[in-house]
């Protein structure tokens, strides 16, 4: 008996994989957040190159007989360009004449460590205020008031710092914490606002600022802040017990570098955690993405609102603290705070409000504040400021990359970052 069987169906030919070589290369091509950042960074340092050869006068003089010699121009352009970056480099990461000192005996390893410290004193602030800000993004709101969080958790440490007496096992997580919470309090009060009568976080924020750095300038005036042994606007110093130890110290004393870059990178690595493993960073996540469809599903805007902003201050007094207690641990001035609240935005726009991407930005920026007063007065100070807004000129602008460059337009579309509410 002939039993038919139905034909089995031709296997399909394999499926062939494009060569790694040629996804690769459409990558770089490709207006990703990737490629947007890696191409923002090298649009800002050469028009920072163009900038440095128009503002050298004699340079300046050689393209006016470019025609004639154009190898005058080129060298001449190329000698200020390389060597000002070259300047940067050797203040920012490692200076090659103290790496020769060593080599041949006459400098220590603390000498041939000191650029790469510098950088990372700089760069531990902008870790927390760069998180501070990144943080608000995720949630939709934008966290300008960083500075002024700063300066509160700066006088919260302050005030623990030198107010109480206790073991340095005691007194120093307490000091760290008072300026945490001080910075979680200030940072709070946006939030709260904006969650109660809908006013924007931002102008609320901007008024923060200033009433906190006038506070400071008060604050340092009154008999129980201001120093016993200095007539200018100065603090007390904190107790030895509550100053944060130097990570490096026992390779040479000019090493700044403490323990606050430790706990920056703690910081991040719990915000990762907190964005990525926790049900409050579920809630985030969604209401930054669609705080409509989050209501609908039951959350509660406005409480989201006012606990992000309020750990979002936390991270911003953190950095407060961070300075108090450690490269400013003799006494804090009216200019301690500098711009770091502030330079937090464009870290955390550079890092895209990501963890990885923040600490990394931090590290750069820190690098370029280090190498451009390093190499004073040789390379002009502004450079690191001019290159600094240059690049987040081009990050919160990724279209303008796309259109330099004629990059392609990746699948999915521009990915930006926004703060809703506008």
């Amino acid at each position: 008996m002939n039993v038919k069987t139905a034909a089995e169906p031709p296997e399909a030919p394999p499926e062939r994989r494009e060569p790694f070589m040629t996804l690769f290369g459409r990558y770089l091509i490709e207006a990703n957040s990737v490629m947007v950042t890696i191409w923002s960074l090298l649009l800002a340092f050469a028009i920072g190159a163009v900038l440095l050869i128009v503002s050298d006068e004699g340079v300046r003089g050689t393209w006016s007989y470019f025609f004639d010699r154009p190898s005058d121009a080129l060298s001449a352009s190329w000698e200020v360009v390389s060597s000002a970056y070259f300047a940067l480099f050797e203040g920012a990461v490692l200076n090659f004449n103290t790496l020769d000192r060593f080599a041949a005996g006459t400098a220590g390893f603390g000498d041939v460590l000191r650029p790469l410290s510098e950088t990372l004193t700089y760069a531990t602030p902008l870790i927390f205020t760069g998180l501070a800000v990144g943080l608000a993004f995720r949630a939709g709101l934008f966290n300008i008031g960083a500075q002024g969080q700063l300066i509160m958790g700066m006088l919260g440490a302050l005030v623990i710092g030198f107010g109480i007496s206790a073991p340095a096992i005691v007194h120093l997580p307490a000091a760290v914490i008072a300026g945490g919470l001080a910075g979680a309090a200030f940072g709070a009060v946006p939030g709260v606002l904006k969650a109660t009568t809908g006013a924007h976080e931002v102008i609320s924020s901007i008024m923060l600022n200033n009433i906190a750095a006038l506070f400071l300038v008060w604050a340092i005036g009154t008999g129980f802040l201001h120093s016993e042994t200095r007539s200018e606007l100065v603090t007390k110093p904190v107790d030895d017990t509550a100053a944060l130890p130097h990570l490096l110290g026992f390779l040479g004393g000019s090493l700044r570098v403490n323990l606050a870059l430790v706990l920056g990178f703690a910081a991040a690595l719990f915000v990762w955690w907190l964005l990525s493993k926790s049900t409050f960073g579920y809630r985030i996540r969604a209401v930054g993405f669609n705080s409509h469809a989050s209501a609908t599903a039951g959350m509660n805007i406005g409480r989201t609102y006012a606990t992000t902003m309020g750990t979002a201050g936390a991270f911003a007094g953190l950095a407060g603290a961070s300075l108090a207690l450690g490269i400013n641990a003799g006494g804090v001035t009216t200019n301690t705070a500098l711009e770091y609240g502030f330079d937090g935005i464009t870290v955390a726009l550079l890092g895209r409000a990501k963890p990885g991407g923040i600490v990394a930005a931090a590290v750069l920026f820190g690098a370029l504040k280090a190498g451009a007063l390093s190499a004073q007065p040789g390379v002009p100070v502004d450079i690191s400021i001019l290159l600094q807004a240059i690049i987040v000129l081009f990050i919160a602008a990724p279209a303008m990359v796309k259109a330099i460059l004629r990059l392609r337009t990746p699948r999915g579309g521009l990915v930006t970052l926004e703060a809703k509410g506008w």
